[in-house]
């Protein structure tokens, strides 16, 4: 072979590569050694390592910046001290785990600790600090930090082994024992710890055994405190009144009230509460709070419904109807009586009842644009024009425009373009008590102050020479507007029940009677 050829396969790496698989390794190490090429040293190395020549692919690999490749020649070799060397610049966290295990088993611990760490094996550390190196402290400050489960349970163990059964229950929970934290707990009298480390967090089981141990303790309170938060809250409150009135009681209500832990509980369980300590005031200012969550979210007949019986529980014990209960119920009858009588085809009635919840849509954000949409058209159905222009003009409002039906949207913009600004005024009716003219619907008289009953049937203040009530509910009602119901088997419209019987619509020749439905005396 001629001079020429010898360096064009230098300059090629065969020769390097050649040197090493014809035997002549120590020639083929230096030839590549001496390279620029870091790909040559690479290729010769991986030769060597399939030759098992581990010493001179190591060599290679870390003169060709491989450094992981030339750690786990070492590691092979047993090399601790060339690999120790090389760690800082080994990305492999497999080689810092083997180089860990290996320092561990020659008693090296914290050489295995720091190694475990940068291989980010946590449970590792734990274990190396707790059997080791007598460190609990960092042992803690892993768990913490990395939220090891496995760490935890090695922690949790430790502690139990010192007698600290508070802080073992803290990290059997951590590592997800939660059934041996409680076990721990229920023996030991650590069960207000158990409670205090779950908390908001655990599951409705949890909270199930843990109002066990209470109540087999007799601390109805805790008792009830965690069957509320298991889910059953009907057996919470009944432990909760366990207890007996007076000191109790306020714990109870302030529980309910979110006094105890900052968070206020479903309003429902403290109207119950307050029933069942016939505490009927503050019943019927619960009633309320709950009235208005359900209809924020759109559930009127619901609301209708905990303010009726409501009604019912204070007249039944002759309280006074609070006007905001009063006021609230009438307006969710109008909502309610409005869709009734548009399915009766009275749209005049209908009409007037819309006008009256569109005055106060800010009531019903559910439903917003539906409403003035049908306020519109029964308005435009019953020739109220003025009034569907109204309503017509907020629907085309920027906020509301684009949530407008598509199907309406050209009837009412059209109605808005070519607006008839006229309607005949309202037929007037006497006030059941001055017999002063006022519009049908108006239910505040002007002229003695009072606020009028109004009929269950159609929305109107009741007048004195017409004047009837549901037999079921008791709810005031004219009596020729109560009879079309009634002749056509149709329920009451207040409490839906029914039918009502024709000789069952008895007369009453005074409103007053009914006055503390309308939250006045």
């Amino acid at each position: 072979m001629s001079c020429s050829t010898d360096v064009r396969l230098f300059d090629l790496g065969l020769f390097p590569r050649c040197s090493i698989r014809c035997g002549d390794i120590r020639k083929g190490v230096q030839l590549a050694t001496n390279s620029p090429s870091k790909l040559l040293k690479k290729e010769c190395a991986e030769i060597l390592e399939g030759m098992k020549q581990y010493n001179e692919a190591a060599v290679l690999f870390e003169k060709g910046a491989l450094y992981d490749r030339a750690a786990q020649m070492y590691i092979k070799l047993k090399n601790w001290n060339k690999v120790a060397e090389l760690l800082p610049q080994v990305q492999s966290l497999k080689i810092h785990s083997q180089y860990a295990k290996a320092r561990e088993a020659e008693g090296k611990y914290k050489e295995a600790l720091a190694a475990y760490e940068t291989a980010r094996e946590y449970d590792s550390m734990v274990r190396i600090l707790l059997d080791h190196l007598n460190n609990p402290q960092q042992a803690v400050a892993v768990v913490q930090e990395s939220k090891s489960v496995e760490g935890a349970r090695l922690v949790a163990k430790f502690f139990m082994k010192m007698g600290d059964f508070a802080s073992a229950i803290q990290f059997l929970v951590m590592s997800k024992c939660i059934e041996e934290a409680f076990n721990l707990a229920q023996k030991h009298g650590k069960m207000d710890t158990f409670a205090d480390i779950i908390g908001n967090d655990g599951r409705p089981e949890d909270y199930r055994s843990m109002a066990l141990h209470y109540e087999n303790s007799m601390n109805y309170f805790l008792a009830g405190k965690f069957h509320h938060m298991s889910g059953d809250s009907t057996k919470a409150i009944k432990l909760l009144l366990k207890g007996g009135p007076g000191v109790l009681a306020k714990q109870v209500i302030d529980f309910l009230l979110g006094e105890q832990d900052g968070v206020p509980k479903d309003p429902k369980y403290l109207f119950r509460l307050y029933m069942a300590r016939k505490m009927y005031r503050e019943s019927a200012k619960t009633a309320v709070i709950i009235a208005k969550e359900e209809q924020k979210v759109g559930s009127y007949r619901n609301a209708h419904d905990m303010l009726l019986g409501m009604y019912q529980e204070l007249r039944k014990h002759k309280i006074r109807v609070p006007n905001e209960l009063a006021s609230n119920m009438m307006m969710l009858h109008s909502y309610i009586l409005a869709r009734i009588h548009v399915k009766r085809n009275e749209h005049l009635m209908a009409a007037r009842l819309l006008i009256r919840v569109a005055n106060n849509i800010s009531k019903f954000p559910a439903h917003t644009v539906p409403i003035l949409t049908s306020t519109v058209i029964e308005c435009q159905r019953s020739g109220l024009k003025k009034s569907s222009f109204q309503f017509a003009a907020t629907l085309m409002k920027p906020e509301y425009r684009d949530q407008v039906d598509a199907k309406y949207r050209k009837k009412i913009e059209a109605v808005v373009r070519k607006p008839a600004k006229t309607e005949e005024e309202e037929f007037p009716a006497a006030c059941p008590f001055c017999d002063n003219m006022i519009a049908e619907t108006e239910l505040n008289c002007d002229k003695c102050k009072h606020t009028l009953p109004y009929c269950i049937a159609s929305g109107r203040h009741v007048v004195k020479d017409d004047l009837t009530e549901c037999p079921f509910c008791n709810f005031p009602a004219i009596r020729s507007e109560l009879a079309k119901f009634v002749e056509s088997d149709d329920p009451c419209p207040m409490c839906n029940k029914g039918p009502i019987g024709a000789g069952e619509l008895r007369i009453f020749p005074d409103a007053a009677v009914f006055l503390p439905l309308m939250g006045e005396e």
